[in-house]
Order: structure tokens, then C-alpha cells, then sequence
């Protein structure tokens, strides 16, 4: 069966080989897709969809929308696109919204905080609906953008990992498009016919100062270095412990944050 386009083959490509390399999906997984909306999660579904059909391997999928309650939020748009192609999808109704608007201090990032509360929601779900994995849309651009913000930010050497496990084991966390660039997904999202839902959040045109003023920093040397950003992504899978500052590795002692809380890093993209 050959692929749409060539767009369409080579994320399939990207995306089989980080299903490989870092071991995301296996047979008889059911894949639980975080479908927001966004162009990042419909190319995910998408392309997974794709692979499922052609994988040597088999495994099933589904889509969860996290409804937050934001006013102006078309969740019956995500499910009629979802009938219209044989997806199966789930709708969960939560209160984040009104959470968020109690619990935000001065300086909190409410995306970051948004992501922790719909992570755990996705992990309850996980666990009603059969889940083996549950599969997210952040790109190679989340990754390394998360990485440089929590260097600058949060005074962490950290991004967002391929696969990680929950802190209580319980549930396993991946991110097939890690390989795969941003102009990619929303190329490809657009190309299938996917029509994105904004983020209806009131504070989405602050919430993410940090991570756009990063995000042109970024673009910036790729313009004056081309190859910055695989250089960034190759840097975190070829990290030497024994050159850094953590006293841990001295003692000979694991650090922790190889595991994954209700939200991951302190400054992950929702």
C-alpha cells in the first residue's frame, strides 16, 4: 500500500524508526492518542493510523479529547472527524479551567500547569479504557525547546524523553513524532485535511512568552548555523554524566527524573 505523498512517507519513516529505537509500541498495544486538536495530535493520530495498517506488528488505537471547560472548545468537531475516518475517540468533561483560574500564582506558567492537570486525567482514563500506551504529539521542536527552557528556567538538564513510565509504574508515556519536526506536522496535518481547533485558553497569548521568546532564539541559529537543531536533539542522546555538576553522580548515586509525574517537565508545552 503505497503512502499518500512523500510527506507522508517520510514522517512514516521518522516515526518507525523512533517507534524501533526506543521501543514505543509493541503487539497487541492499545495506543491511547491525546488528541487536543492541535496540528501536532491529528498528524499523530494520522500517521499512526498509516502505520497501524502497514506495521508488522498489531496494536489498536483511540482518541481522548480532555475537554478543560474553556468557553468556545468544538469537541463534537474532533468526534465527527474522528466518525468520518473510523477512529474511535473518547470526550472527558473536566473542570481545569475554573482550576487553573483558582490555583495560578503571579509567575506560574498556566500551560504548564494546564499539562499536569490533563496528564493526569489521561492517565485515569488510560487505566478505564485499557490503555497500554499513551501516545502525545510533542515534535523534535518540543523537545529541544524544553530541554533549552529548563537549562535557562528551571535550572534542569532535562527534556522530554521518546518513553517514560509513570512515577508509580502504572502507566507508559510516548511520544512517536520526537524525530519529526514541527513544519512537518502541521504540513502533513494539512495535507490530510485536518482542520486544527485553537487553544481556547484566555491566557494562551501569555501563557507562553518563555517558549516563543526560546522557540525564535532557536530559529535564529538554524538561520546563521543550519543543522542546530538535529545538533540539539543528537545532544540529548549523547550526554556524558561524568563532565556535569551533580554531586549524585560523584556518590554514585541514580539521580531521579528518569520517571514521569502527572506532568513531566516543569516547562512542557500543553
Amino acid at each position: 500500500m503505497p503512502y499518500e505523498s512523500t510527506l507522508e512517507a517520510r514522517i512514516a519513516r521518522k516515526v518507525t524508526r523512533a517507534i524501533v529505537e526506543y521501543d514505543l509500541i509493541a503487539n497487541g498495544d492499545r495506543v491511547m492518542v491525546a488528541l487536543s486538536g492541535g496540528k501536532d495530535s491529528w498528524a499523530l493520530l494520522q500517521i499512526l493510523d498509516v502505520l497501524r495498517r502497514r506495521a508488522p506488528v498489531t496494536f489498536d488505537l483511540f482518541a481522548v479529547t480532555v475537554d478543560t471547560g474553556f468557553e468556545g472548545l468544538r469537541t463534537d468537531l474532533l468526534s465527527e472527524t474522528c466518525a468520518a475516518r473510523g477512529w474511535e475517540h473518547h470526550v472527558e468533561r473536566t473542570s481545569i479551567g475554573a482550576a487553573i483560574g483558582r490555583l495560578l500564582k503571579p509567575g506560574d506558567t498556566p500551560c504548564s500547569l494546564c499539562a499536569r492537570f490533563r496528564r493526569g486525567v489521561l492517565y485515569r482514563l488510560a487505566g478505564g479504557l485499557g490503555a497500554t500506551k499513551i501516545a502525545l504529539g510533542h515534535h523534535l521542536d518540543d523537545v529541544i525547546e524544553t530541554a533549552l527552557l529548563n537549562l535557562l528556567f528551571a535550572g534542569t538538564l532535562k527534556a522530554m524523553p521518546a518513553r517514560l513510565t509513570s512515577d508509580r509504574g502504572g502507566h507508559v508515556v510516548i511520544r512517536p513524532l520526537v524525530l519529526v519536526g514541527e513544519e512537518d506536522t502541521h504540513a502533513y496535518a494539512r495535507e490530510r485535511g485536518l482542520a486544527a481547533l485553537p487553544c481556547r485558553c484566555p491566557a494562551r497569548e501569555t501563557g507562553g512568552l518563555q517558549r516563543e521568546r526560546v522557540r525564535r532564539l532557536i530559529a535564529e541559529f538554524e538561520r546563521a548555523h543550519p543543522g542546530v537543531r538535529a545538533s540539539m536533539l543528537r545532544a540529548l542522546a549523547n550526554v556524558a554524566p561524568s563532565h556535569l555538576l551533580d554531586r549524585r553522580l560523584i556518590a554514585g548515586e541514580r539521580p531521579t527524573g528518569g520517571r514521569a509525574s502527572s506532568g513531566d517537565a516543569d516547562q512542557e508545552r500543553a
